[in-house]
């Protein structure tokens, strides 16, 4: 009896290793599948942003996409959603932090909720040139940021993608800080905008890209800022026809998803992201460049009076805006400064 059962006993353990032993075996052939199942994976990814296809913006997501796609072989597939059809730009940053399978371009004014000092980079007059923005974003400074938006679960891909130099179009003349004074301007909806508008004397009224033409014909604000393709991508100049060439900000914009989103994607297909983002970010600075000079000839041939200003006046009616983010690190617009004079 004692023989049997151990014989018995005998028979339960080997079953159990048995068992434990396929089960491991299963696990790991399933994740030598899941593995080598990547090069034949097709990455699916929503791209989102607010402007209209034919605006420079537009023009270098189609870029993107058609570089993307041809260097993956087809691995990854772009879904392009110009015109806000996602959604506000602070629901769609929303949405990528949530682990959607989206890359929403997204201004630093917007995550500036997340990490204070990104907003910076949207103040008026804080650089001279796009250059010095994508200096910026190579600096140990800049990689703070990154890692701060990281930790709030936002991957910037590609950070300094030129949407161009923003200047006021409005219903009446306007030369200096004064002509401004209590008038309704269509800005972003960020604190940096409303701060600036503010600061120069206007009253600012944060309003949808898209339903900017409507406010302009019902009254609703008197003018708007933004870069000149922008402007026209959403018809304003045939409502207002005056154009103040102010200059009050060159304006980047930044690609990014959700930073769990894209850790999730296996290292050659972040890094074909990364490569044809930066070549479509440059292709897209040119087209920026040839359409700013197109349109501005364009507008003057819709009836639309230019105006040179004296843009030192409206850069000193903003000066105390870098004062009035207690959330910002003391000192910030100076360590900015001091890296583009020492660089």
């Amino acid at each position: 009896m004692r023989k049997l059962n151990k014989l018995w006993l005998g028979s339960i353990m080997f079953l159990l290793l048995f068992i434990v032993s396929a089960c491991s075996s299963e696990d790991s052939a399933n994740s030598d599948a899941s593995e080598s199942s990547t090069d034949d994976d097709v990455f699916e990814i929503n791209i989102a942003y607010n402007n209209q296809p034919d605006e420079p913006v537009g023009i270098l997501a189609e870029k993107w996409k058609e570089l993307v796609e041809e260097e993956s072989d087809g691995r990854i597939k772009f879904n392009l959603y110009p015109s806000g059809q996602l959604g506000a730009e602070q629901d769609v940053i929303e949405q990528a932090r949530m682990g959607n399978n989206v890359i929403t371009l997204g201004g630093y004014g917007f995550l500036m909720n997340y990490v204070p000092d990104a907003g910076i980079l949207d103040a008026p007059y804080i650089v001279e040139s796009f250059d010095d923005f994508h200096y910026l974003t190579t600096t140990d400074w800049f990689e703070e940021i990154k890692s701060d938006l990281r930790d709030e679960n936002i991957e910037l891909l590609i950070p300094d993608v030129a949407y161009g130099e923003r200047h006021l179009m409005t219903n009446e003349k306007v030369l200096t800080p004064e002509d401004l004074k209590g008038k309704k301007i269509r800005v972003p909806d960020t604190q940096i905008a409303i701060e600036t508008f503010e600061a120069i004397g206007a009253s600012p009224t944060p309003t949808p890209l898209n339903d900017l033409y409507t406010s302009l014909q019902q009254g609703l604000v008197v003018g708007a800022e933004n870069p000149l393709p922008v402007l026209q991508g959403v018809q304003a100049q045939e409502v207002s026809k005056n154009l103040s060439l102010t200059g009050h900000q060159r304006f980047v914009l930044a690609w990014m998803g959700g930073a769990d989103y894209i850790d999730s994607l296996p290292d050659d297909i972040i890094e074909i992201l990364m490569d044809t983002g930066i070549e479509a970010r440059d292709y897209g600075e040119e087209v920026l460049e040839e359409q700013t000079e197109e349109i501005l000839t364009e507008f003057e041939e819709e009836g639309v009076e230019v105006h040179e200003v004296d843009a030192s006046l409206f850069k000193e009616s903003v000066k105390d805006v870098y004062d009035q983010f207690p959330e910002w690190t003391p000192g910030l617009y100076d360590t900015l400064q001091d890296l583009l004079e020492n660089r």
